[in-house]
């Protein structure tokens, strides 16, 4: 007689080695209303939802000068002027050589600290090895988005900007939407305005 099914195993990866050339400034270091460095935030929404969190930033980078908690798993990608896709190939080759037991990656981005735990929730009850589930608000889909592992060689061969399009292009069968009332999931901080949404 088998027992329940083993518990899914999420782990969050952070995506922060942009320049924030629209910005103006590293708006890692930007602060909230509530006096929260916007990374900083970012990575303490991931360790509530997550049991485990890996961030991915510049080269040479000194994560205690960012605020990263030391809990946290520190990546750093390769090269400096990179792109979104070649941050989440970085992580994903980060995990596959670091052998890491996990169902999925929860891939989400550094400047997105408004995303409700409750969607987090929502979308790790839903992870599976063969699925990528992805939040969908008001009809569009954010983040974060979660791959399963089946899906960590592709990610792992991203380069360049376009972020794991070209995966979820290629996978399109493969993905589920979950419908949530969450604006956050698609709030991200471009410039310094969007600081007070």
């Amino acid at each position: 007689m088998s027992g329940p099914p083993a518990p899914t195993r999420v782990i969050a990866l952070v995506l922060a080695a942009g320049h924030s050339r629209r910005f103006g400034t590293d708006k890692r270091r930007a602060r909230l209303d509530d006096g929260r460095p916007l990374l900083a935030a970012t990575l303490g929404l991931a360790m509530r939802c997550f049991e485990e969190v890996w961030v991915v930033l510049r080269q040479s980078e000194q994560p205690a000068e960012l605020g990263i908690d030391p809990d946290c798993t520190v990546v750093q990608a390769p090269g400096d002027a990179i792109g979104l896709g070649t941050s989440l190939g970085a992580g994903a080759r980060a995990l596959i050589e670091a052998q890491v037991n996990a169902t999925a990656v929860a891939v989400m981005l550094g400047d997105m600290p408004w995303i409700q735990p409750a969607t987090c929730q929502a979308l790790k009850e839903r992870a599976s090895p063969e699925r990528i589930v992805r939040p969908r608000h008001a009809g569009q889909p954010g983040h974060p988005v979660l791959f399963g592992c089946d899906f960590w060689p592709d990610m792992a061969r991203l380069r360049g900007d376009r972020g794991a399009r070209d995966v979820l292009s290629a996978h399109a069968a493969a993905c589920r939407y979950i419908d949530v009332d969450d604006p956050g999931i698609l709030l991200d901080i471009d410039v310094p305005a969007d600081l007070d949404c």
